[in-house]
């Protein structure tokens, strides 16, 4: 079946083109005709539709003063390439010459597309392109990608793009102009992109008046860290806590009405549903998120019956906290001879795990907790709140930061800055500057007398006693 959709002389209206086809790599199977009467080429505003809609071809035909077709023009987007164009833009002198099997030439057009847009083994695997638009410098833009870019493998990602764009007013419910959202869908299609990552949190208007532009799914960073405990949550609790900071995310979006939400919630659906069926969607919202509560709310007072009796115990506590993937667990792990499961990855310790640890005086309990990150998501403090209320606990605060980290500095603030919000200052805290395996001697000494912390490789034993000695002498 064929559709023609007809304008007038001033407009024509493209109806909702979610039910078109669309996939790596494939165009619209919709083309676009229409004339121009002063026999002018393509306008960039042509050129701009035929990216945002990802039409197959744009075509405009000059008719002369006589009423007679003359000369045209179309154009069409093509795989990327090292020149950077894209799109190509053909002038025939006379419509008769046209000469072109159009149905083989798209075929062969989308042949090149799935080439260049997927990879052996990475087929399964969803592919995004990383957008930043922020007021920082560019130093700052690029070295905050690079984190969104870790957050993304680390949720299974394939990350084949990323654009940094400078702006002063992020408020903005556009967020981004359309020809930079011409060049963004552009450079998605010719990447076999299908998913878009905000590094920041978009409002519900951004995400509608995006995902009416580029008319593909897209997720920020609040969703992508939240995706990323959703996969890591293995106990009853972090599911719960989990399931909340996800639930309390979407509830004010509900009314979005479009797919952008499909990774936490299976979608709203194309156009989206009536104001009723919306209403009961968010009352439903409501009331998990007060059962959830509820669940959390006991659990919280399991924990502090176990913490009533670890003080009956007599048993110092210790808490190790720091930035994710900085090397809590295998510190962990080295202290107490234990097998916590560690990675390269960020987030891997969701839930708090308690070991044993032999000290010159006598034994303490040793906590290993959830990885803190810059900007993390509000909700999920919120959620965390009953796992975080172990560290009110502690007698002691071993901060943990990764000194090969090009970002150590802003990770110990932020880190820093999540301890002052949870009032937790006042507890006596150690430096603990790991992965000196990494640096020369002459970095590490030069960070050691910067921050004023101790030196050690969690994977290392024999660079732990001078750490030992410290929590002895404030423990004992």
């Amino acid at each position: 079946m064929e559709y023609v959709v007809v304008g007038n002389d001033h407009s024509i209206l493209i109806p909702d083109l979610a039910r078109f086809r669309s996939g790596v790599g494939r165009l619209k199977g919709l083309r676009c005709i229409h004339t121009h009467l002063h026999g002018e080429p393509l306008s960039q505003e042509d050129l701009m539709d035929l990216a945002l809609l990802k039409l197959d071809l744009m075509l405009c035909l000059n008719i002369n003063n006589k009423g007679i077709p003359a000369d045209l023009y179309y154009a069409h987007i093509i795989p990327r390439n090292n020149s950077g164009q894209p799109w190509i833009i053909e002038h025939i002198p006379d419509t008769g010459r046209l000469d072109l099997n159009f149905s083989e030439f798209i075929r062969n057009l989308e042949t090149q597309f799935a080439k260049t847009g997927t990879s052996i083994g990475m087929e399964k695997k969803e592919r995004a392109v990383l957008i930043s638009v922020n007021k920082a410098s560019r130093w700052e833009a690029e070295e905050s990608i690079k984190e969104l870019k870790e957050l993304a493998i680390t949720s299974n990602l394939v990350v084949v793009d990323s654009i940094i764009q400078r702006k002063t007013d992020t408020g903005s419910r556009f967020l981004l102009g359309k020809g930079k959202l011409s060049e963004l869908v552009v450079r998605s299609l010719q990447a076999g992109a299908n998913l878009l990552i905000f590094d920041g949190e978009l409002t519900p208007a951004q995400v509608r008046v995006l995902t009416d532009y580029t008319e593909m799914k897209m997720i920020d960073r609040t969703q992508l860290i939240l995706d990323i405990f959703a996969r890591r949550a293995i106990t009853r609790e972090g599911k719960i806590q989990v399931e909340l900071a996800q639930l309390r995310y979407v509830l004010p979006r509900l009314i979005t009405k479009n797919t952008a939400m499909s990774r936490l919630t299976g979608g709203i659906g194309g156009r989206g549903p009536g104001e009723t069926k919306l209403e009961i969607n968010r009352r439903r919202v409501r009331d998990r998120i007060i059962l959830l509560n509820k669940e959390l709310i006991e659990i919280s007072q399991q924990r502090k019956e176990r913490r009533k009796k670890r003080r009956n115990m007599g048993l110092p506590v210790i808490s190790i906290v720091g930035y994710t993937n900085a090397g809590k667990s295998t510190l962990l792990n080295t202290f107490t001879r234990s097998h916590v499961r560690v990675d390269d990855r960020l987030f891997m310790t969701l839930d708090p795990t308690s070991r044993c640890i032999r000290l010159k005086e006598g034994k303490a309990i040793i906590t290993d907790t959830v990885g803190f990150i810059k900007d993390l998501p509000e909700d999920l403090l919120e959620a965390f709140a009953a796992t975080l209320e172990e560290l009110h606990e502690a007698d002691l605060l071993l901060h943990v930061a990764d000194m090969s980290n090009s970002r150590l500095e802003d990770q110990i603030e932020s880190v820093n800055k999540i301890l002052n919000s949870l009032d937790l200052a006042e507890i006596p805290t150690i430096l603990v500057l790991n992965k000196i395996d990494r640096l020369n001697k002459s970095q590490i000494d030069h960070f050691t007398k910067r921050l004023g912390g101790i030196p050690i490789s969690a994977i290392n034993p024999s660079t732990l006693p001078k750490l030992r000695k410290a929590i002895e002498d404030i423990m004992f």
